[in-house]
């Protein structure tokens, strides 16, 4: 399943889309734009919104339409504080809200999964792996990804130290410009928030090295999660997987 933000890199769609071709799945989307339109939810306006905490209503509203009891991610507790509250097994209640006081203990690789009517589960079975725990396992078994995630050239703005993609959905503001810069992304999602690194990393051997090297998370480039400190975890409680 995808929760489209409307706001999306032209090649996450493409890289999605052809992978559907390839295993001949069934993918089911549902958009923020459709929730905006319903009233669902109301779209920030100016330059800094984002329709990424949006995405939380329209998810809950996709697992209520298809009653679903589990919703697999790829989430990592190393990724952000807020993630490292939580369990492989994660309950949301009849709401889709999560607790982080409220999770179960996993002892022993021992998972609840009893659940009570209307509550469902966000499952992470690589919650403990790291980035460069995932960059190696792409390199052992040569997975196919996105050209994003290597070094390619760019426009970008540079906005609360955050390097912005250029796009429609990004509004200028008084004294900021786009620049050419040699880029890769550590995080994809909604482009209005996902900052890029500067990086010569055009392999998966070079970016392996680099991530050894750095002592900042993937997504500490996200401009969302810098609202503030708790910024995640507010997101988490309300839904946002």
């Amino acid at each position: 399943m995808h929760i489209d933000t409307g706001h999306n890199f032209p090649e996450t769609l493409e890289y999605r889309d052809r992978w559907v071709r390839k295993l001949g799945t069934r993918l089911i989307v549902r958009s923020v734009e459709d929730s905006i339109r319903r009233g669902r939810v109301v779209e920030q306006k100016g330059p800094d919104a984002s329709r990424n905490a949006l995405q939380s209503v329209t998810l809950l509203d996709a697992i209520r339409e298809f009653r679903f009891d589990c919703a697999i991610g790829g989430a990592r507790r190393d990724e952000e504080k807020a993630r490292a509250k939580e369990r492989f097994f994660s309950l949301r209640d009849e709401l889709g809200q999560w607790e982080p006081g409220s999770q179960r203990p996993e002892l022993w690789s021992l998972y609840n999964a009893r659940m009570n009517p209307g509550e469902h589960f966000r499952v992470f079975p690589i919650s403990n792996w790291t980035e460069l725990d995932v960059w190696q396992y792409i390199q052992q078994e040569g997975v196919e990804l996105s050209d994003l995630y290597f070094t390619h050239e760019r426009e970008c703005l540079e906005r609360d130290g955050t390097l912005l993609a250029r796009c429609d959905y990004i509004a200028l503001k008084p004294g900021e410009r786009y620049h050419k810069c040699r880029i890769r992304f550590r995080t994809i999602g909604d482009m209005t928030c996902t900052g890029a690194v500067v990086s010569e990393a055009s392999g998966i051997e070079a970016i392996v090295a680099e991530i050894q090297t750095s002592r900042v998370s993937e997504r500490g480039g996200r401009a969302d999660d810098r609202v503030s400190a708790a910024a995640m975890e507010d997101r988490k409680r309300e839904g946002y997987f």
